[in-house]
């Protein structure tokens, strides 16, 4: 299994949620500030008439700027540079910057920039408040060695891929999470044999038809709805398009020499269009719209499968399936733990958050090093038995099934299962 992208279990690249700027220890601090000043005045939270001393004045004035502090920093607002009118036109707001980047789960739809509303009693004084806006980074600002292989530009708010064309020996061209929505001006990067373009703002996959060297292809996190534009790239070895909106398999005929494919994460109904991939060792699936395993016969040597959070209800379509050493199949609808005749070779298989009451059919996979079966409706201690065989058996998750209700029920796994090192999330004592 390649783990240069992928972590078990896969399904995998998935960007963070959503998250907002909390407020700061700093913030805290102030609210209490202010809350102390208003308890000395008898805890009415109103300041005193204008008719009081210049010391009242002073203190109303470090009140405000108190609680006005506390709003900006506890709202995450972005770059503020203002000052206040009237009584509060002493507070000094110029160096309260809270630097935020808004990332979408689904980062699939464009980021929406918004501005700060203006405080009620402020005022502009000649000078806008900049909310987060991500403006588009001219590449002719960044310097770029004609002699690299590796080029590592992320996180730059590139806005168009141009000027590349010095790069004459590159091997290596990373671009993630910029702000590019455009394939363009890479047809003199011949000697390129890996472009990542993870994290952006593509639509479509055009313009790579000269770079038949290319190996390695990154389009995750993007925008795109069809796979096309790959046909001349024949010597592509890893295709990752996860998290996109794309709607089907097609198009990929001539990558025959391809090894891993993810697709995760999209909205895939079918599994088709696959059948030229007879090299692939790798398929990734999960978190799509698919209800049935099929169309695989071809791909006699995969070695990883993963239909994870699909729609499936019965494992099948397995049979020509003879290498295949991991198989994960969780968060689907799963009733009965079958159709693995076959897939002797397995050395993990995930079947966890299904349906299933049983644990059968399996006795054969002597090899299984990792069995998952958490979150299903087994009830039966004499099911263990199905894993007697595996002799090097390391890994069984069995939480959230009836059996955990057992008093005795790490014991009685041990004993049903002695070379069990890790049982759920603990390991074994001896």
């Amino acid at each position: 299994m390649d783990n240069n992208k992928q972590t078990q279990p896969p399904f995998n690249q998935q960007l963070p949620p959503t998250t907002t700027t909390a407020p700061t220890h700093t913030s805290y601090v102030i609210l209490r500030r202010a809350r102390l000043q208003l308890d000395g005045k008898g805890g009415t939270g109103r300041f005193e008439s204008a008719a009081q001393s210049e010391t009242s004045r002073q203190a109303r004035q470090a009140l405000a700027a108190d609680w006005l502090r506390y709003f900006f920093l506890a709202s995450g607002l972005c770059r503020i540079k203002k000052t206040m009118a009237d009584e509060v036109s002493e507070v000094d707001v110029q160096d309260m910057e809270v630097d935020r980047r808004r990332e979408s789960d689904e980062s699939a739809d464009e980021e929406i920039k918004e501005k700060p509303d203006i405080p009620d009693g402020g005022e502009k004084n000649g000078e806008e408040i900049t909310g987060d806006l991500e403006t588009p980074v001219d590449i002719e600002t960044i310097n770029l060695d004609p002699d690299a292989e590796d080029v590592d530009l992320n996180h730059l708010r590139i806005g168009k891929i141009q000027g590349f064309e010095v790069l004459r020996k590159v091997k290596t061209l990373c671009l993630r999470q910029n702000l590019i929505k455009l394939i363009e001006n890479l047809e003199l990067l011949t000697t390129l044999t890996e472009l990542d373009l993870y994290d952006n703002q593509i639509r479509k996959i055009q313009n790579l038809d000269n770079l038949s060297q290319l190996e390695i292809l990154d389009l995750s996190f993007n925008l795109l709805r069809r796979i096309d534009g790959l046909d001349t790239l024949t010597q592509l070895r890893r295709l990752y398009l996860v998290n996109n909106k794309i709607t089907r398999i097609e198009n990929l005929v001539y990558l025959t020499q391809l090894r891993l494919l993810e697709l995760g994460s999209n909205r895939l109904r079918v599994i088709e269009n696959i059948e030229s991939l007879r090299d692939l060792d790798s398929l990734f699936l999960g978190k799509n719209k698919i209800t049935k395993l099929q169309n695989l016969e071809t791909l006699t040597n995969l070695t990883v499968l993963s239909v994870q959070s699909n729609r499936l209800t019965k494992i099948e379509g397995l049979n020509s399936l003879v290498n295949l050493r991991e198989l994960y199949l969780s968060d689907n609808g799963i009733q009965v733990l079958e159709g693995l005749d076959n897939n002797n070779k397995l050395t993990t298989l995930d079947v966890a958050s299904n349906r299933i009451k049983r644990i059968e059919n399996i006795r054969h996979l002597t090899e299984l090093q990792e069995f998952w079966m958490n979150d299903n409706l087994v009830e039966n201690w004499g099911d263990l038995e199905e894993l007697s065989g595996a002799l090097a058996l390391q890994t069984v998750y069995l939480e959230r099934n009836p059996l955990q209700k057992d008093a005795q029920y790490r014991r009685k796994i041990m004993l049903a299962l002695p070379s069990v090192r890790q049982i759920d999330a603990t390991f074994v004592r001896f």
